[in-house]
């Protein structure tokens, strides 16, 4: 199919002409065709099928695509059931061998039907490995333990414990369901008001994870590797293997394939054995000698095709797990082997040698990207390589940590140490030769790598052609920091200061500048807001630079510019950089600032930079406005002067300015309001040709909003201003002067703008944080970093409506008293030795979490403690301290240092002593702290039921600290063309273009696919807005099946519990429930309670969505109690959080009354209809729709009350002999019931095709009439004029497209 470019912005680098994207159907293109400005280029070839032969089972054909490599055959074959088991073969075509690496479409010959002959090829010493490698993943393919471990990107899902297999197919089975009996009532603990939160349900147990046993051993035998003799016989390896029926055999692995051999335990004979049975393959060998294997292994591989692809495709980068259950260890002789080979030479099947990072991460960078397919080609190398490297770094430092890989200096002191290993070289976090002395030691040393890393990402992001920078990963680990980086070529060989030949490697004493860093730096620093600035050397002569001075320029040995330490790539944050001297503006002034931090390398965030420029553009704009109003005014008036256009004459002018101008000041701040600007600003630079034009810019931008041209606007910071050590040349003090006001001007926006922004947002539940990590997200996306902490929340305190931001309060206070809990927890870690580490976190979890009031910590054992104390060696591996200073810390000691702590760090004053003070005053939960403090330091415990309160026993033993992992920081490489296709998309939909809007996804999914491979996080948002998009144009199979993969998706990728997963489960439940899949709905949303009150609690605004969406399935199975309990506290949280008077509360009171009606309550139903019509009337007045089909629906109540009455009036006085019409209580319809859980969960049927946008009017009027009859007919076309119920979470744009409110004028033709 041949796409454009739908959006201009997808053509990065070529103009768009103005013309309409056409659809062009024509194979022959050149992908390079620019004629018309717009790219056209062929996205998908056709694809085509061809037959395979193998040996031993019935030829099959396969569906390929043309740029699919031969290598990708052999994938699929090797995870098909009926070829699993070879390896080592190659495909003919024709007698013609096709060579793995190349694309199908230049295979010579290769067409429709082409059959394809699979053939066994000879074995060497490294495919008989990866044969035997290969073999263990199928005996291992559905156990979970690599998933529990962490290792090799696999992670857990638990969506299919709940769907009883795959959602696709049960729906067709279970049509006939509507009615039928299921049971429904949940656990206890997921009823609102329960208090227990248990942890075993987090990680339910799946029924395949039992696994058949197919084999009791299979290892590598200690013959290994064959003696010369044998070698020239061809034997390449020997395996031994204890088959389930006991039987012990010796395997040889030759070239020509796998035998028995005569060999034992203690005597070597590699004489063939009986059966004399040569096989190619293990699993056909092994078939042949254990007829349990044979059995088991079949079944095994029928259960592990069945399964969900999404729940085995590894991950980009390792998610991992913060508890386990108590797994058996068992023997395997891969990851034995694994861990004892430094598993560099056949890991990543390259022949024989390291990777060398450097090289892989900037070729990729270097290939083309003139076209889309060049791009695709681009970014898909640069994230493989990306995150192949994280996966390696994150080994490297565990590994140093560990004390597993020598020093490269290895007579310094440990803090000093470096290490190479893999071609990656790795440092610790301490201040090595005082060389942050003066920013703060080594608080400084840990916070620079991430600053650092955030450098990298941005340049990364900017991607200059011929600007390098290193691969970086920040990796904490035992209380560690370790940064890795990728070896720029030649550097270790010749001394930094010969090499660096632009910046400063004292923090600016001595700085060289270099015209070609000059020239690629320029290119930067539009984007990145750098002005290009002078500074002074130690010689005082004056030097040009254009980024900070701690920022080096470094030639490598292969030619390439390098640009390292980029830890100050953005201003310094003034707040907490308290200079003599300087007086910061009184905002500032007023909360406490400026604060003296830990450490003086404090920046401000780039989206925070981005927000400030942006809110000067408006404010630059609007002063235009007025200026340029006057300037038309002023020469109607007196052609010939411009002198009266000061700022007297303003205020009288700008009442009659021409209408469309005067609307921009109010919308300022609104999108619409960045339009009409734009249009201003065209208007200016049309008018810049003239005197006029100049002047006035002149006159606005240089002053008012600290702009560096004077003739447009554009802010620049320079990043050295009070750096310490950097002095300016006398020729810059006005320049430094402005730029000393705009970096105070920064830092009093992000207080008085940005964070009362981000509490405003919060109370109009903009953004819904839901734990620690969310609300962090929330925090950066704003530009505020995570030290104002402590100001946030003291102004969600301080606000008004204190009581609707309950949930934002909660979660700030239980992040800060983890992040201070885990700053504590660093250094705690940092003088334990490896032998006593799960004593050591058992004990500090015991004192953060545990009521009980004197938890003792185990010391190792006496028996095993050995006689003779060696002397403290000087150049011990950093993860081995031999102090037992740990063991003596108390809960009383522990939390006096969390409040010490987050006094110190955020300012904040927690009142608090203990843990249950802490959970008694501020509402929190142990399990929850429990969860926040595993993800933030890497632990992961035992799952089990912790009694965390029990004052008799403490709640954690050294038994279920289980593992402690990495916590890993990465740069994340960018789809780009995929996220303009999204966004495009995106906005589509918003207007109401469903159809184009779905079409611009799918295209984006392919993308995204492309780039990313199957797995990511933005792939996952693509999926849910496929499905939700399906779902309004009534595709339901094709919206479960899209909804089912961003579950799983969500799952492997952030994590089974995040935020994010809980949303996903929810949009299931509504798909499941619109197939009819009653008992999966509900399953699915319990879970999605269950999960949702171990993150956060019950007392949450996304609750009340939840316990709406619980209640209306219920009322639809008719379990009317049970539906009451969820409706009804619903209804009290969206009180607590929305104010008595919401519409949502009006909903609310709706969706109880009809349960009451349901069961013949007529009172109580009554009296809430009557709540909601109130609200309804106050606040859309009488004659709004909603107010009455309110008003009707309370007629009818009413009709159906006193008919009851009556009823009942009439037994009274006659007995039973009454003559009783039968009552009519309404048990209700699927479809209604439907119907209502679209309009809380804000999904919004709107008309389609563009037949339909023309004879819309018509249209509207006749439905309505039609309504009744069609609702159950055909949902998705017509036009609800529902409220749109903004309770549709924040993230789902096309929830609520404009155009549903009033479908006439809105959706545009």
């Amino acid at each position: 199919m041949l796409l454009n470019g739908d959006c201009p912005e997808s053509l990065k680098k070529e103009e768009a002409a103005a013309e309409p994207p056409r659809e062009n159907g024509l194979d022959e293109a050149d992908p390079g065709d620019e004629t018309t400005g717009q790219e056209v280029i062929v996205i998908q070839d056709t694809g085509f099928s061809v037959k395979i032969l193998a040996p031993g089972i019935e030829p099959f054909s396969l569906q390929v695509s043309p740029q699919e490599m031969v290598q990708e055959i052999h994938q699929v074959l090797m995870d098909r059931e009926d070829t699993c088991h070879r390896t080592c073969f190659s495909l003919h075509l024709d007698g013609n061998v096709l060579d793995h690496f190349s694309e199908l479409r230049s295979v010579e010959g290769l067409q429709e039907g082409s059959v394809l002959r699979v053939v066994e090829e000879p074995y060497t010493v490294r495919e008989a490995r990866i044969h035997v490698r290969h073999v263990r993943d199928l005996l291992k393919s559905l156990d979970p333990s690599d998933a529990f471990n962490g290792v090799d990107c696999n992670s857990l899902s638990f969506l299919s414990v709940f769907t009883d297999g795959d959602l696709g197919d049960s729906g067709k089975r279970k049509k006939g369901l509507e009615m039928d009996p299921i049971d429904c009532t949940p656990p206890e603990y997921i009823l609102p008001g329960s208090r227990e939160r248990p942890l075993c349900p987090l990680q339910p147990q799946n029924r395949d994870w039992k696994p058949l046993q197919c084999l009791k051993v299979l290892t590598m035998s200690g013959w290994n590797p064959p003696p010369g003799n044998r070698k020239m016989h061809g034997d390449l390896m020997y395996l031994f293997v204890i088959t389930a029926e006991d039987r012990q055999v010796s395997i040889t692995a030759s070239t020509r394939g796998f035998y028995l051999n005569q060999s034992t335990a203690y005597h070597f004979n590699p004489k063939p054995a009986s059966p004399r049975f040569l096989s190619h393959s293990l699993v056909e060998l092994l078939n042949q000698i254990s007829p349990t294997f044979k059995k088991n292994f079949a079944v095994l591989q029928k259960k592990r095709v069945q399964r969900h692809p999404f729940e085995r495709i590894a991950t980009p980068f390792q998610v991992y797990s913060w508890t386990a259950p108590q797994a058996e260890h068992a023997m395997d002789c891969v990851r034995a082997e694994d861990a004892y080979t430094s598993r560099l030479g056949y890991e990543e099947h390259i022949p024989g040698q390291t990777r060398d990072w450097n090289e892989e991460l900037q070729t990729t960078r270097e290939l083309p990207r003139k076209n889309l397919p060049e791009r695709l080609l681009r970014e898909r190398a640069i994230f493989k390589v990306h995150s192949d490297f994280t996966a390696a770094a994150t080994r490297g430092a565990m590994a140093v940590i560990d004390g597993n890989v020598m020093a490269i200096n290895p007579s310094e002191e440990t803090k000093m140490q470096m290490f190479i290993w893999n071609n990656i070289f790795f440092s610790l976090g301490f201040d090595v030769r005082d060389h942050y002395k003066d920013f703060g030691g080594d608080v400084a040393a840990y916070v620079a790598p991430t600053n650092d890393l955030n450098g990298v990402r941005t340049y990364n992001a900017v991607d200059v052609e011929g600007l390098y920078t290193l691969g970086t990963v920040v990796v904490d680990y035992r209380g560690y920091r370790v940064t890795a980086q990728s070896i720029i070529p030649g550097i270790l060989e010749r001394d930094q200061e010969q090499s660096v030949i632009y910046g400063s490697i004292d923090f600016g004493k001595t700085v060289v500048s270099h015209p070609r860093y000059l020239e690629l730096l320029e290119r930067t620093s539009r984007p990145l807001k750098i002005l290009r600035h002078q500074v002074l050397n130690d010689r005082d002569e004056e030097v040009e630079l254009c980024s900070s001075v701690e920022c080096k320029g470094i030639i490598g040995n292969d030619g390439r510019h390098y640009i390292l330490d980029l830890l100050r790539t953005f201003p310094p944050d003034l707040n907490f950089l308290p200079v003599p001297g300087e007086e910061l503006p009184e905002e500032c002034a007023r909360a406490g600032f400026p604060r003296a931090h830990r450490h003086k390398l404090c920046c401000l965030r780039q989206e925070l930079v981005d927000a400030f420029v942006e809110h000067r553009y408006l404010l630059f704009m609007k002063l235009a406005a007025l200026q340029l109003m006057q300037q038309n005014a002023s020469q109607l008036e007196t052609p010939s002067s411009l002198e009266n256009g000061g700022p007297s004459s303003l205020e009288s002018k700008s009442e009659d300015p021409p209408g469309q101008e005067a609307g921009s000041e109010e919308d300022g701040s609104s999108a619409s309001g960045l339009a009409k600007v734009k249009e201003l600003a065209e208007t200016i630079a049309a008018d810049d040709g003239t005197e006029a034009g100049r002047h006035l810019c002149k006159e606005l931008g240089g002053e008012a909003v600290g702009s560096i041209s004077s003739t447009a606007f554009d802010i620049r910071f320079n990043p050295d201003i009070f750096s310490p050590g950097v002095r300016f040349p006398e020729s810059c003090q006005d320049e430094v002067r402005d730029q000393k006001q705009l970096l105070k001007d920064a830092a009093a926006f992000l207080l008085s703008c940005q964070i009362p922004g981000l509490v405003k947002d919060c109370m109009e539940h903009a953004v819904l944080p839901v734990d620690g990590a969310t609300l962090a997200e929330v925090m950066r996306q704003r530009g505020i970093n995570m030290r104002y902490l402590g100001k946030v929340l003291e102004l969600v305190l301080r606000s008004p409506a204190r009581h609707q931001l309950d949930h934002v309060f909660k979660i700030g206070i239980g992040e800060l008293i983890t992040r201070s809990a885990k700053h504590i927890f660093k250094t705690y870690l940092q003088g334990v030795e490896l032998s006593g580490l799960s004593a050591a976190i058992s004990h500090f979890l015991n004192c953060f979490l545990s009521s009980y009031p004197n938890p003792v910590a185990h010391l190792p054992a006496d028996e095993l403690v050995s006689k003779k104390r060696n002397k403290r060696r000087k150049n011990r591996p950093p993860g081995a301290a031999d102090n037992t200073a740990w063991a003596v810390m108390t809960p009383q000691e522990l939390w006096k240092n969390i409040c010490q702590e987050a006094k110190n760090y955020f300012d904040f004053d927690l009142e608090c002593e203990t843990v249950d003070q802490a959970v008694e005053t501020y509402g929190l939960q142990k399990i929850t702290l429990l969860r926040e403090i595993s993800l933030k330091t890497g632990i992961q415990v035992l799952l089990k039921e912790y009694s965390f309160d029990s004052r008799h026993k403490p709640a954690f033993t050294e038994e279920d600290v289980l593992n402690i992992f990495p916590v890993v920081k990465h740069v994340n490489p960018k789809a780009s063309d995929a996220f303009h296709f999204f966004q495009s998309g995106q906005a589509k939909v918003q207007q109401g273009f469903l159809k184009e809007g779905c079409e611009l996804i799918n295209e984006a999914l392919n993308l995204f696919n492309n780039v990313y491979g199957a797995m990511h996080v933005e792939t996952c948002a693509c999926l849910r807005l496929l499905a939700r998009l399906h779902y309004i144009m009534g595709d339901y199979a094709e919206a479960l099946s899209n909804q089912q993969k961003a579950v799983l998706m969500s799952e492997r990728v952030m994590g089974t519990e995040h935020p994010n997963t809980i949303q996903e489960y929810m949009h299931l439940a509504l798909y499941c429930f619109a197939s009819s899949q009653l008992s999966t709905a509900l399953s699915l949303l319990y879970r999605a309670r269950y999960l949702m009150l171990l993150v956060f609690g019950e007392d949450h605004p996304e609750m009340a969505l939840l316990d709406n969406n619980i209640g209306l399935v219920l009322h639809g199975v008719m379990e009317y109690d049970l539906s009451l309990r969820f409706l009804e506290n619903a209804l009290a949280v969206s009180t607590k959080y929305h104010g008595p008077k919401a519409l949502k509360v009006a909903l609310s009171h709706h969706l109880v009354a009809r349960v009451y009606e349901s069961k013949a309550e007529f009172r109580s139903a009554l009296q809430h209809e009557k709540e909601g019509y109130t609200i309804y009337k106050t606040q859309l007045g009488e004659d709004h729709e909603k107010t009455k089909e309110s008003s009707e629906y309370l007629k009818c109540l009413t009709q159906q009350a006193v008919a009851l009455q009556r009823t009942m009036n009439e037994i009274y006085r006659n007995g039973s002999s009454a003559n009783i019409p039968p009552l009519k209580f309404t048990a209700p319809s699927m479809a209604s019931v439907l119907e209502q859980l679209n309009v809380i969960n804000g999904i919004l049927f709107i008309p389609l095709s563009q037949k339909d946008l023309e004879n819309l009017k018509a249209e509207v009027a006749r439905r309505h009439q039609l309504q009744e009859a069609s609702r159950n007919k055909d949902r998705a076309e017509e036009p609800m004029a529902t409220e749109p119920a903004p309770a549709g979470a924040p993230e789902d744009l096309g929830s609520q497209p404009p155009a549903a409110k009033d479908p006439s004028p809105g959706v545009q033709g």
